[in-house]
């Protein structure tokens, strides 16, 4: 997935209006220690579950999809806090979470 220029997520946002449709913009809008992605880094979540951009891929990713869609389904805007690293309790050899930082991520939902 590659990042989004503001004039395709508002174009996005106008073509999910145009035709009936709820779209849930998440930006990401703080970061600390080693993230995948920037703040204002997008991942638009449309009502079918098809996603565009990135947010940085992975299990955060999943994690923001998944909040998006909850967002979508109360159509109700939220901001989410995401830790970057595993649990203590996560044995080494499982994949998981690398990055060690944090974000935080609003959901808009149009």
């Amino acid at each position: 997935m590659s990042l989004l220029t503001q004039t395709e997520v508002y174009d996005e946002i106008t073509k999910a209006q145009t035709t009936g449709n709820k779209l849930a913009v998440a930006t990401i809008i703080t970061t600390s220690g080693s993230t995948p992605q920037r703040t204002g880094a997008k991942l638009l979540v449309y009502d079918d579950g098809r996603m565009l951009g990135t947010v940085g891929g992975g299990c955060v990713e999943a994690d923001v999809w998944a909040e998006a869609r909850q967002a979508l389904e109360d159509n109700k805007a939220r901001v989410c806090h995401f830790t970057l690293r595993d649990n203590p309790d996560v044995p080494p050899d499982e994949e998981g979470m690398i990055c060690g930082g944090e974000m935080e991520v609003m959901i808009e939902v149009w």
